[in-house]
């Protein structure tokens, strides 16, 4: 169940990092940016918080996958 909820979660902010961040990406990428967003958004925050549930989680999970977007965009492939 942890790694469906991952999923769900990381679509969600994934899919709302890229809106925030102005990114057009397809389906694929939008869920992984979010699902290692999650990830790193969501231990680090918990780790500096110590908040847990859902929302924290949530909001870690927009913050990182907003992280790793900045990130791709300052050192990824150039257009």
């Amino acid at each position: 169940m942890g790694i469906v909820y991952l999923v769900i979660i990381g679509a969600a902010a994934g899919f709302l990092a890229t809106r925030l961040m102005k990114l057009e990406t397809d389906v694929i990428t939008t869920v992984v940016i979010g699902i290692f967003g999650a990830l790193i958004g969501g231990l680090v925050l918990r780790f500096l918080l110590t908040v847990t549930g859902f929302m924290a989680g949530f909001v870690g999970a927009v913050l990182g996958a907003m992280l790793l977007i900045w990130l791709w965009r300052l050192y990824g492939p150039k257009r």
